[in-house]
């Protein structure tokens, strides 16, 4: 991408005042510097803390054991 097109795109970021907009580069370039953990609720988290849980006690299945399981059952 050349430089005119880059300096473009920065102008119409600057001149923007659309706020969905602008909340959208900003989510795309990520300018926040805080944890994704901090946004999630305590459903997610809890979650994503139960399915850690059940990898580290090697409760799961490989995708390699899936992809067997399921071409058994359809004949693949």
């Amino acid at each position: 991408m050349d430089i005119t097109t880059k300096y473009n795109i920065v102008a119409k970021i600057i001149n923007s005042t659309d706020e969905t907009f602008l909340s959208s580069i900003k989510s795309l370039v990520n300018t926040d510097s805080n944890d994704f953990w901090i946004d999630l609720s305590e459903a997610d988290k809890n979650a994503i803390n139960i399915g850690l849980d059940q990898l580290n006690e090697g409760k799961f299945h490989t995708h390699e054991s899936v992809q067997k399981t399921i071409k058994s059952k359809f004949s693949f």
